[in-house]
């Protein structure tokens, strides 16, 4: 499963996983892959802890962070990171916040405690992303810098190329992933309709040939609909230099998280999901549930553009990560269609193991094929 993204970063295999736990970081790329922290619900602060921590356990492996910087969102241009959350706050009309909250009140989630409540903004915009970018270029270790909304801006692209780290975006077109290679982009992550978080309309086997005719020779990564080796070998076929899977290493042993959390996605089908607009004002696609579906109704007001939102969202997310057990139907968990296929709780040795395993029988599957 070599490509020559293995000789870049000096890893086994292309398998590159994106997880906002920093255990899995370790266990994966320690496996031979590339392992990439979620970088947006940290702040600068924590994600420093967090990167600290990887670094002191990862050995001489790389790894990636992941940002999320949209090319276009409302507020753009402020840099003043609380000048411009006290705009994008008093711009959210009050019946968004008021039809979040009784959502949240009529599945008995109890309230966030006031004093530990820290920004309303998440990562999401260039002003508190840039500061995240500059934590993640001061450790050696990270090898890789990944977008997941848009083209990087220049800066931070000229930041990660001055530092030696290559900078990476997920794209949902064509058009999209030529953007990010005129704009330096060193590989590009196309992702398919079907993969979890933030998506675009084409599906996954289209997807993927098609952004890589267009950006030839720069390498692609295949998303959207990874979660086996026979997949991986598939994307490979497609002209992929490698792949990035999300959904794969959510029910992990080593995933942070509450176990009802991960029964949810355990028990999920792939017709459980959804693509919605009602945590970012993006489509996103996580589990189906009342959440989601309380913003599909007639009542429910018409979900705000990006970074909007996500401050209407954010007190949903942090009430469902603090009271995991009493918010499975509320819930935020994002995930892919591919989330189907997974139905037990694994290390991720086990799975590392059985990827490389299943792209191995695939291909000898096709060479037997081959007269």
């Amino acid at each position: 499963m070599r490509s020559e993204l293995c000789d870049l970063f000096g890893i086994d295999v292309a398998v590159f996983a994106f997880t906002h736990c920093r255990d899995v970081v370790v266990e994966v790329s320690k496996a031979g892959g590339f392992g990439v922290l979620g970088a947006v619900g940290f702040s600068p602060r924590q994600l420093e802890i967090e990167l600290q921590w990887i670094d002191e356990r990862i050995g001489d492996r790389p790894y990636g962070v992941d940002t999320v910087i949209p090319s276009k969102y409302q507020g753009q241009g402020e840099k003043d990171a609380e000048k411009l959350e006290a705009a994008l706050r008093a711009a959210v009309p009050q019946e968004h916040y008021d039809f979040s909250a009784r959502v949240l009140a009529e599945h008995g989630v109890p309230e966030f405690p006031e004093e530990e409540k820290g920004n309303d903004l998440l990562g999401w915009t260039h002003a508190t992303a840039l500061p995240q970018v500059e934590v993640a270029l001061a450790h050696e270790k990270v090898k890789l810098l990944a977008n997941a909304l848009g083209t990087p801006p220049p800066d931070v692209i000229e930041a990660c190329h001055a530092s030696g780290c290559q900078v990476a975006a997920l794209c949902g077109s064509p058009h999209q992933a030529v953007r990010h290679k005129e704009a330096g982009v060193d590989i590009v992550i196309a992702q398919g309709h079907e993969g979890g978080g933030h998506t675009g309309e084409i599906a996954s086997m289209v997807l993927w040939p098609e952004v890589v005719r267009a950006v030839a020779p720069t390498p692609v990564l295949a998303a959207g609909g990874i979660g086996s080796g026979e997949q991986i070998a598939a994307a490979l076929a497609l002209g992929a230099a490698g792949t990035w899977s999300g959904s794969l290493w959510l029910t992990v042993k080593e995933a942070a998280g509450a176990m009802s959390q991960k029964e949810s996605y355990l028990a999920a089908t792939s017709r459980d999901t959804v693509r919605t607009r009602s945590i970012s004002g993006k489509p996103a696609r996580l589990l189906r549930n009342a959440w989601t579906e309380a913003w599909e109704q007639p009542d429910a007001p018409e979900p705000l553009p990006m970074p909007l939102q996500g401050i209407v969202s954010i007190d949903m997310i942090r009430r469902t990560m603090r009271y995991p057990d009493q918010a499975q139907e509320v819930a935020f968990n994002p995930a892919g269609q591919v989330i189907g296929m997974i139905n037990q709780v694994r290390s991720v040795r086990s799975v590392m193991s059985d990827l490389i395993d299943g792209y191995g029988e695939a291909v000898e599957r096709l060479q037997k094929m081959t007269p």
